[in-house]
């Protein structure tokens, strides 16, 4: 009984949080900037909310030791100069980042990191996903994952320089 409370505080939790997109003035508001985005910036934001539901559902359900081999190389980083153009790599960490806000299941910032990683290396972009630890005040360990394109940090860049950096996934495409 205790378990079906939980999930229904949940469900509750989770409606509330994106009703205001579902009503239909909200509704109309993001429909309208939606379409005032370039096609291109729409496949993007689309493609990011796909990949960031699969990625979630690969932490819930696959464990790590598995989806490690495919964020990329064990500890091996990527060169950490200015790509020449990144334009590209810039609208898809603005899609997965806001897509990341209107998905109704959690995209923190390790779905975050491995949808953008995915959708930069099908457009053959060299990337580094990092994943860090760091001491809270209460001597809880708290864990982040970010990722870097060229010198950019284009997912989960917020706070990133706290952590301390246990492992990383380079990439070089």
């Amino acid at each position: 009984m205790m378990l079906k409370g939980m999930y229904v505080k949940k469900m509750f939790s989770l409606f509330s949080k994106i009703w205001h997109q579902i009503t239909p003035s909200g509704l109309l508001t993001l429909t309208g900037k939606f379409f005032r985005r370039s096609a291109r910036e729409q496949g993007h934001f689309l493609e990011a909310y796909v990949w960031l539901g699969l990625s979630r559902a690969a932490i819930l359900l696959i464990p790590f030791r598995r989806i490690a081999p495919l964020l990329g190389r064990t500890m091996t980083i990527t060169p950490d100069y200015e790509l020449p153009d990144m334009t590209r790599p810039l609208q898809i960490s603005w899609a997965v980042r806001t897509a990341a806000r209107f998905t109704p299941w959690e995209s923190k910032c390790l779905a975050q990191a491995m949808s953008a990683r995915i959708m930069l290396k099908r457009r053959g972009y060299p990337t580094t996903l990092y994943l860090g630890l760091a001491k809270k005040a209460d001597n809880e360990l708290s864990a982040h994952a970010w990722l870097r394109c060229g010198s950019r940090i284009l997912t989960g860049g917020l706070g990133h320089g706290r952590f301390t950096v246990i492992s990383t996934f380079g990439d070089l495409t």
